[in-house]
């Protein structure tokens, strides 16, 4: 329900009912601040639980009556203290579920009509308290635990990709929203001669979902190929950020560039802009004086995209982010990892969107899945870097790539790091990892072994690797294996 004539029309349905119900309340001239905030948590978890795509707060009509009376009610001129009213319910909500509110004349009478996106992440608090609609009163939810427990299963088996971006749109919007010839152009197939095949198509990847008349754009299809990712209100704030910072922390912002269109669309001209400003270096070893990158591409492409692929749409407020330091590179995106950041090399990622990962996969954006990790440590050794950090934050999930450094550089955690990951890189290719293989990975000489066999009895003793034969009491023939290898 996107604009005012949609509203009108549905008010006008509204007047056709007996009485109001669950996910539509009428009022006629009540509106205290507070008791509209309740009425926005009650009827955003009220549509959620009755598969209703909004729950309305109606100005204007009596309800016991029907009738069409009119409000007093100004809602855009009034203000909390110093914030205008919708803003002062806003920053009161949690999670900031999206609402608009529309005034218009009906019958020369004054109508307000709150349009409410209902939630579909986590039930709907005004000031840390969750409510509900019971018949045709409101009630806080934690009085009726049953509700709550409908509202939390219909949450954990929500799917981001198959959530709204955007609703009620003819397929002249639709195609001023999407980037169409992308997807064609992405995919491999020919551009439809007729609105109607790319609709078509369209609808049969739920990049969009017919509404009778009208059409409404998925959140896959908003965030995969929108030409403008700030018109859609919802995913506005999941646009990547690029930062570049001087020196190696973030006090001095150099530039910062926010992504414009879809991550499909837009992928390319992301990775490219990436590329331009990364620090470079003529001459990173003898076997790659032909590159001038001082980081892999492959790396960051990689990266890049499982941090687009694997974010949590659910958490508000944040997005992907790329920031570049001069010495190192941090992808952050929003939410933890489903699994260990230990078992990244070996294990398949569980993805949180796997639609929209299954897709990336097939316009080959992104590594098959399984393998884009092992790519990225495996690049990382060949350009001999310090292995790659991947780190779990409380809501947040970040891998480092850092800029070159020799061996003596390194601290204790940089040298764990790369035994613990060759050591898996091996056993995953069906080989083993030892004193020379791990030798090699750094390009020092043989007489330095025992550099390595301190470094490998330290990951020992940090229970990251394991004697492969505990019996061989060889430390010259000795092979490792992960902790977590049989």
């Amino acid at each position: 329900m996107n604009n005012l004539q949609d509203i009108i029309s549905a008010f006008q349905e509204f007047l056709l009912l007996p009485a109001e119900t669950e996910w539509i309340e009428f009022k006629k001239n009540n509106y205290k601040p507070d008791e509209i905030g309740e009425y926005i948590s009650a009827l955003s978890n009220s549509a959620s639980l009755l598969n209703k795509p909004f729950g309305y707060l109606v100005f204007g009509v009596e309800n016991d009556t029907m009738q069409v009376v009119g409000t007093e009610f100004k809602p855009n001129e009034e203000k909390i203290g110093a914030q205008a009213l919708e803003n002062w319910l806003a920053t009161l909500l949690s999670p900031r579920i999206d609402f608009r509110i529309y005034e218009f004349p009906y019958n020369n009478k004054n109508i307000v009509v709150f349009s409410i996106d209902a939630t579909t992440n986590t039930p709907v608090e005004f000031k840390a308290e969750a409510f509900i609609r019971i018949g045709f009163y409101k009630k806080k939810l934690k009085e009726h635990p049953e509700k709550a427990r409908k509202i939390w299963t219909k949450i954990n088996n929500y799917t981001f990709e198959k959530g709204i971006a955007e609703r009620g749109l003819t397929d002249d919007e639709v195609f001023k929203l999407l980037d169409y010839p992308s997807y064609y152009e992405l995919t491999g197939q020919s551009l439809p001669k007729n609105s109607s095949s790319i609709l078509e198509k369209f609808i049969e990847e739920r990049l969009i979902v017919s509404d009778g008349r009208y059409y409404n754009i998925t959140n896959l299809g908003a965030i995969l190929f929108a030409k403008k990712i700030e018109q859609f209100d919802s995913l506005s704030r999941k646009a990547l950020r690029v930062i570049q910072y001087h020196g190696t922390n973030k006090f001095n912002a150099v530039k910062e560039q926010i992504g414009k269109k879809g991550y499909a669309n837009g992928f390319g001209g992301l990775i490219s802009y990436i590329s331009g400003i990364l620090p470079t270096n003529e001459e990173i070893g003898h076997a790659f004086r032909h590159e001038s990158s001082l980081y892999p591409p492959i790396a960051i492409r990689e990266l890049v995209a499982n941090c687009i692929i694997h974010q949590d749409f659910s958490i508000s407020g944040t997005s992907p982010m790329v920031e570049i330091f001069e010495n190192r590179i941090e992808i952050t995106n929003p939410g933890k990892p489903l699994i260990s950041t230990l078992r990244f090399i070996d294990h398949s990622p569980e993805s949180r969107n796997e639609t929209l990962a299954k897709f990336m996969r097939r316009i080959n954006i992104c590594e098959e899945r399984g393998s884009g990790i092992d790519k990225v440590v495996s690049i990382c050794e060949l350009y001999q870097l310090p292995a790659p950090d991947f780190v779990e934050g409380d809501n947040f999930t970040r891998v480092i790539l850092f800029a070159p450094k020799k061996l003596r550089q390194m601290d204790k955690k940089d040298k764990m790091r790369a035994a613990y990951q060759h050591c898996c890189l091996k056993y995953i290719t069906g080989e083993l990892m030892t004193n020379q293989s791990l030798r090699e990975r750094f390009n020092i000489d043989d007489k330095n072994y025992p550099i390595i066999s301190r470094m490998i009895d330290e990951a020992k003793s940090e229970k990251l690797i394991k004697d492969y034969d505990p019996e061989n009491k060889s430390r010259k023939y000795a092979r490792y294996i992960p902790f977590w290898a049989g």
